[in-house]
Formats: structure tokens, C-alpha cells, sequence
């Protein structure tokens, strides 16, 4: 069974996402929050397995929260869910531990989909995220000289080579085309990055790719 907290401010959209999750078997709504506080409340509380939250919510808004709920050691995964288009905070909630994204327009299916992914221990990183990740990083870099990375010295050139590619939004299946490898091969290479940098998934990878110095965002 899948355990899923919904934390959004607006009713109608908790009562969908409620309704949809828990018309799939093997997923259940353990509980419903309004903002980041009381988010962790319920977090604390119920100890779900994957937490759906906005970014934009009054008294602690997404962002917080999940900067709150990865510290506590919690094992629950935050998956955001987001405008996209209008929302800032994607580099800044892959930097506080969210697993993924997904839009609030996004089809049911997909939803469902995203949550399995989280809820699995990978990451729900579309390239069309790692676009979004990207530009921010550039945003925020511009005039700033960008780290180089030390803790990238424990990596062999393969390592970094697949580093690369799960930057730019690679799956394993592409990583192990890319390289000319095996599928085993490659999830073997993205274990023992999560191992050596001490990532809690694909996400986080892709933000010390960029905060290193490894891969350079064009601007």
C-alpha cells in the first residue's frame, strides 16, 4: 500500500487528487493538509510514504516544508506539485530534497505514475524539468562564480561521464545507449554516484552536476 499526503490550500484540488488516489488500488490518502504547517503536522503524525505539495501556500509556503520534512529524517518523499510555468522554486526545492515534479494540469495518469516513481526511491526528473532546473541555475549564478567540485574527485571519468548525462535528464535505458553499456551497467554506475555524493536520488544529482562545475549550463 502506498501512503500519499495531499497538502494543497485550495479544497477542491486536495478532494481530486483525494478522489483519484484513492480509487487506485494499493494507494491510499492517509491524510489532507492546507499549508507547510500543518504538512509537517501530518508528516510527523502519519509518516506517509510520498507527500503531495504545492509551493505557493499561505502560513509556510512548499518550499519550507520540504526543506523541513527531508531534515526531520523522515522517510516520506515530497513530490511537488506545481503551476511550472509560474512557479520560481523549482532549483531551490530539488536543493531542499524534493524527489520530483508534477503540473496540476498534468493527466490522471501521469499523476499516479509520478507517484509510483517517488514512492520507489527514484526521482521524477523529465527533461523538461531539467530545462526548468537549468535555466534557474543560470538565474541565480549570473555575476557569481560557480563552485568546482571537490567532491567530485572520488568519481572515475566513467562516473562522471554518466553524471553528465543524468544531468541533462537521461534515463538509465539512454545513459546505457549512450555509453554503450549495459542497463545493469548503468544503474550500477547511478548507485554508486548516490553512494559516493551522498544523494538521496536523481534529483540531487542532477543539482551537485551543476553546483560543481561538472556540467555548465549554456546562457
Amino acid at each position: 500500500m502506498i501512503r500519499v499526503l495531499v497538502v494543497d490550500d485550495q479544497a477542491l484540488i486536495r478532494a481530486g487528487f483525494r478522489v483519484l488516489i484513492n480509487s487506485i488500488p494499493d494507494f491510499s490518502v492517509v491524510g489532507e493538509a492546507a499549508n507547510g504547517v500543518e504538512a509537517l503536522e501530518a508528516v510527523e503524525r502519519w509518516s506517509p510514504d510520498v507527500a503531495l505539495l504545492d509551493i505557493r501556500m499561505p502560513v509556510m509556503d512548499g518550499l519550507e516544508a520540504t526543506r523541513r520534512i527531508v531534515a526531520s529524517g523522515d522517510t516520506t518523499r515530497v513530490l511537488i506539485v506545481t503551476t511550472f510555468d509560474r512557479d520560481e522554486y523549482v532549483f531551490q526545492a530539488l536543493r531542499a530534497g524534493a524527489s520530483g515534479f508534477v503540473l496540476k494540469d498534468t493527466p490522471p495518469e501521469r499523476l499516479v505514475e509520478a507517484i509510483h516513481v517517488v514512492a520507489a526511491g527514484e526521482a521524477l526528473l523529465t527533461p523538461a524539468i531539467t530545462r526548468r532546473l537549468i535555466g534557474e541555475f543560470v538565474r541565480q549564478t549570473v555575476g557569481a562564480d560557480v563552485p568546482t567540485g571537490d567532491q567530485l574527485s572520488q568519481l572515475t571519468q566513467r562516473e562522471k561521464e554518466v553524471l553528465q548525462r543524468v544531468a541533462a535528464g537521461r534515463s538509465n535505458a539512454e545513459v546505457a545507449e549512450d555509453l554503450h553499456v549495459s542497463l545493469a551497467t548503468a544503474k550500477t554506475h547511478v548507485s554508486s554516484l548516490l553512494s559516493k555524493l551522498g544523494a538521496r536520488d536523481r534529483a540531487q544529482l542532477v543539482v551537485q552536476a551543476y553546483e560543481s562545475g561538472l556540467v555548465i549550463p549554456r546562457r
